[in-house]
């Protein structure tokens, strides 16, 4: 029997237990986790200007003689003394990510016994809305939370179903240095500060703290004519009899970027506040949320998903989402944790579809034009001292969390990383100057708001990495490769990337064989045994440092063709570099090798897929241009195992989609689809947690968006002149199925559908160019000349059948 898809919502049927039961929601800047309480409900908030610190200083004039010193140890074959000795190039540890508080509503008693068969809490994927029902009695009481980017507010409306039932009480709360009053009878105002230093708050001699500030004002509005509210110790408001009630939440801080020291910012957190909340005061409920619904519908709409057990047409699939089918669908009222839960035994594909889609979802939420840059958590975090900071990572988590923006047709919510890219060239430089006496800039493996740019404190296995700026100079010529923006590529991309290419040129030295190498090099957070027996992590030239540079040099050269700009010195000096870099090499066992040494390897199933680099996410390695590498990348992946932490699983699954393999990229999609309690969760052993947050454990947001951007993988696969369809699909498990709004390479608009496993049709539409494509499926190859404006449907053996203007 067959019934209606099922929608796109997180859903359970009690109030969260765990932080991670809690359902997100998100403007880009100010987030909150929302855990539907009964009689007592919390709205945990952060606002992602909120963290630990002020502007550092990131370079060591006593790192040249260190690296002096490493580098002549490298050479001589005496890593684990090079690894020693390499500390001293560390530096200061990163600042911290905060929170900002509580909205916390504490209801009458009647509402303690409730009944539990009527209560429902669900993220509805469609608007971003958190909705929370149940019944006390003979009333329905219904919650309603958004979080709006034009309007910038969280909003909340708490209405029953007969009148002058709803009564509560409503205040703010923060672990951080704060205080709290009320305002104007109707709104509580905390203001606070975060701590100046990682440890206990550093204050100034009139005690004052260093750290940023920042302040929420909470705007309670109730029913016209019916209810009271009153004030309660100068801290909390209780509303007695309305209808209705709508809280409005708007913060600031005095965060005014990362040069700025929060002593010397000129911003007012409170009056930006009050200026903020006046501005939405007098919009209706409807209004806001109509703002909010248009807004978000906007970026989310453009990309929809089914995977199904019959035949989908691109016309049903465009017209309406709701009128496809499924087969076997289970009672909507299952929840989502039940759903992750017996997904190892009926392998439901609309929970893949929800995951999908959720990771949008996440991405819209934490990271819009204007904000900071999605961090390990995206947004969400209710600790002051998060696992590993809360910290951007650039050795693999913060590229993953944007990967998906460009196929997944977000790419506006790339721009605050690009924002941050700009933010690190500057420090970086002076980084770079200093530590290394090269030019250009340079960032390592981990930094902050402040734009950290030198070594953290720590193991030399992950704080030593200088290529977290190189990695991330990358994703400026995947944006190109995608929109084709020549401006973008002038303006925005080229000064950072000509800059990263002089500190490579500059970092890289004579070596063996004649050959350039980098020296210290390791391959991220994994050690070797050195051909003493001994233990490190140093040496020269791994095989990731050399996959990075090689797409940073050609990215070079291929936007200096772009920009008439290929005869410029430093093109010249790149052209050269490349030539005579290390090239990727296969070891005894077939494998590819992580360093440039065949090193014994102590750790075979390490979480990091570092030596992989060139396959996924970089170009280096393809089936088509090096078959004998991917045959050697496949043994490496049969060599890692399946096991690892959530990122580490949906990295693997990217990778198998780039060796064309279904069969194993769907095992690692299953993989990651398990549900982890987090009364009993294992580090390093990946999940999903009840609220699809994706763990390592603990909660790392990574997973989330590098499962959409492998599942695209698996759909479609670009370079600028070839479109690859249905590389990897899992015929026997997404058995039909249509994708439309995928983007590909080359500023082209794709949708797919599949019937039995087999291609069925396709569309392909460009806005803005004129281009010729190269169309691949199963080894046929047709070239298709796609006119702007035109929509182009091609049927299974891509033969163009339709076409029409938009």
């Amino acid at each position: 029997m067959e019934t209606a898809a099922k929608p796109l919502k997180v859903t359970f049927n009690a109030p969260a237990n765990h932080w991670t039961d809690a359902l997100p929601i998100g403007n880009g800047r100010l987030g909150a986790m929302v855990w539907g309480g009964v009689a007592s409900e919390t709205l945990q908030l952060n606002d992602d200007t909120l963290w630990t610190g002020t502007p550092g200083n990131y370079t060591n004039p006593n790192a040249p003689e260190a690296l002096l010193e490493v580098r002549k140890l490298v050479d001589n074959g005496k890593y684990a003394e090079a690894t020693e000795a390499a500390i001293k190039l560390t530096g200061n540890l990163a600042e911290v990510y905060q929170l900002l508080g509580d909205i916390k509503l504490e209801f009458d008693a009647s509402h303690l016994t409730y009944a539990e068969e009527t209560y429902h809490r669900e993220l509805d994927l469609d608007t971003a809305t958190v909705q929370i029902k149940y019944s006390v009695g003979d009333v329905e009481f219904t919650r309603e939370h958004f979080a709006s980017n034009p309007d910038q507010v969280i909003v909340t409306k708490i209405s029953g179903s007969k009148p002058g039932c709803l009564s509560f009480s409503v205040s703010l709360d923060s672990k951080l240095d704060h205080h709290s009053y009320i305002n104007d009878k109707n709104q509580v105002i905390m203001e606070g500060s975060c701590p100046g230093e990682r440890l206990p708050p550093a204050r100034d001699a009139n005690g004052n703290s260093k750290g940023i500030k920042f302040s929420a004002v909470l705007d309670l509005q109730i029913s016209d004519g019916r209810g009271v509210i009153h004030v309660l110790d100068d801290k909390k408001l209780r509303v007695e009899g309305s209808d209705w009630a709508i809280l409005l939440l708007v913060t600031s801080s005095s965060f005014d970027g990362p040069f700025m020291k929060p002593l010397d910012s000129k911003r007012n957190p409170m009056a930006e506040s009050i200026r903020a909340l006046k501005r939405i005061r007098d919009l209706s409920y409807s209004d806001l949320y109509s703002h909010h619904l248009d807004d978000y519908q906007n970026l989310y709409h453009r990309l929809s998903l089914q995977l199904a057990k019959r035949s989908i047409s691109l016309e049903k699939h465009a017209s309406a989402a709701t009128d496809l089918y499924l087969e076997g669908c289970k009672d909507y009222t299952v929840s989502t944790a039940e759903r992750v839960k017996s997904f190892q035994t009926d392998e439901d594909p609309s929970l893949v579809e929800l995951l999908f889609q959720y990771g949008r979802y996440l991405l819209i939420s934490c990271s819009r034009p204007g904000t900071q840059v999605a961090n390990l958590q995206g947004l969400w975090n209710n600790e002051l001292h998060p696992k590993w900071d809360g910290a951007p990572h650039l050795n693999i988590n913060l590229e993953m969390n944007y990967w998906p923006s460009l196929p997944c047709n977000l790419s506006e919510c790339q721009e605050p990383l690009f924002d941050f890219i700009s933010s690190l060239s500057i420090n970086g430089r002076k980084t770079a100057e200093v530590n290394y006496e090269a030019s250009g800039w340079v960032v390592h493996h981990k930094s902050d708001i402040w734009a950290k740019t030198s070594a953290d404190q720590g193991n030399v296995d992950w704080a030593l990495w200088p290529m977290g700026g190189a990695w991330l100079c990358t994703h400026l010529w995947d944006h190109y490769t995608y929109t084709l923006d020549k401006d973008f590529l002038k303006v925005k991309a080229y000064p950072l990337l000509e800059g990263c290419a002089c500190f490579l040129l500059d970092w890289l030295i004579e070596g063996r064989g004649g050959y350039l190498e980098t020296n210290p090099s390791t391959s991220p957070e994994h050690d070797f045994v050195a051909p003493d027996g001994k233990s490190a992590s140093v040496s020269y030239s791994s095989t990731m440092d050399m996959a990075i540079i090689k797409e940073v040099f050609s990215a070079v050269v291929s936007a200096s063709e772009v920009l008439g700009r290929k005869e410029d010195y430093l093109v010249e000096r790149v052209h050269k570099a490349l030539l005579r870099l290390y090239p990727t090499k296969i070891a005894r066992d077939g494998s590819i090798m992580e360093w440039a040494q065949d090193f014994e390897d102590p750790d075979v199933h390490h979480r990091h897929l570092s030596h992989l680099y060139g396959l996924f996410p970089g170009h280096t390695i393809t089936v088509d241009k090096t078959p004998d590498l991917c045959k050697a990348a496949e043994a490496s992946l049969y060599k890692r195992g399946e096991d690892g932490p959530g990122w580490s699983t949906t990295w693997k699954t990217a990778l198998w989609a780039r060796l064309y393999n279904s069969n194993n990229a769907y095992r690692m999609v299953k993989k990651l689809i398990k549900l982890v309690d987090p009364d009993f969760e294992r580090p390093f052993e990946g999940g999903l947690y009840g609220n699809l947050f994706a763990a390592h454990p603990p909660f790392q947001i990574d997973a989330n968006f590098g499962f959409i951007a492998a599942v695209s993988e698996m759909l479609i696969q670009s370079t600028i002149e070839d479109v690859y369809l249905l590389p990897a699909l899992p015929r026997d498990k997404w058995t039909d199925g249509c994708v439309k709004g995928l983007r590909a390479r080359g500023g082209v608009t794709v949708s797919i559908c599949w019937k039995d496993g087999n291609l069925h049709e396709v569309g392909l539409w460009s806005k803005d160019q004129n281009s010729l494509k190269m169309l691949h499926y199963r080894g046929t190859v047709v070239t298709a000349n796609i006119l702007s404006g035109i929509v182009y449907t091609f049927n299974s053996q891509l033969k163009c059948v339709k076409k029409y203007s938009v």
